[in-house]
């Protein structure tokens, strides 16, 4: 797997985006997230990716600061009632965890988390051990991530033993008791 199908693995997840609509108040451009129905303000998102709904489909473009999109090859307005989607950040421990891992446990991790219908961008705590301990040496311990998808909560311990043989074992457990067990070994 090269970067490129890394990377497209990770952005196509379910919920990888706050999707919401603009309005306009008292010059300034105010988000609205359709699911959770907070408010929030738009600037906050300047200067990065964003996709807008025009013309029955999604347009990729970065939000200026003087409330336009700036497309590859044309610039749009914001205007009341647009439809706007933005992308979620993954945290930033299990983002560094994701380009620590091999390509095959990579994938072997998200498969089994998307089975359990959860997403990485679903993840609202992760503490990754992993990246304390010196790459020198034999590296062991335990990965902590919590998963939230909105109807249950998914608790993953990751062990990790990277010795002369390279041991991943993920531990899924759901709120609603199941539990799913993946491991991977291999030579280094």
């Amino acid at each position: 797997m090269d970067q490129q199908q890394r990377n497209h693995l990770i952005k196509n997840q379910n919920r990888a985006f706050i999707t919401g609509s603009i309005e306009n108040i008292n010059d300034q451009w105010v988000f609205f997230d359709e699911e959770t129905d907070e408010a929030f303000m738009l600037e906050q998102y300047s200067l990065q990716e964003v996709e807008i709904f025009h013309r029955h489909q999604w347009l990729r473009g970065i939000l200026e600061e003087d409330g336009k999109i700036t497309l590859p090859t044309s610039t749009l307005f914001l205007q009341d009632k647009m439809k706007i989607r933005i992308r979620k950040q993954i945290t930033f421990a299990l983002e560094i965890l994701l380009n620590e891992l091999t390509d095959d446990v990579l994938f072997y991790f998200i498969y089994n988390l998307n089975l359990l219908d959860f997403s990485i961008y679903d993840c609202i705590y992760g503490h990754n051990q992993l990246s304390y301990l010196d790459e020198e040496e034999n590296r062991n311990g335990v990965n902590f991530l919590i998963f939230d998808n909105g109807e249950c909560i998914c608790n993953v311990q990751h062990h990790f033993t990277y010795e002369q043989e390279c041991q991943d074992r993920f531990e899924f457990t759901l709120s609603t008791g199941k539990r799913t067990i993946v491991e991977k070994i291999s030579n280094l």
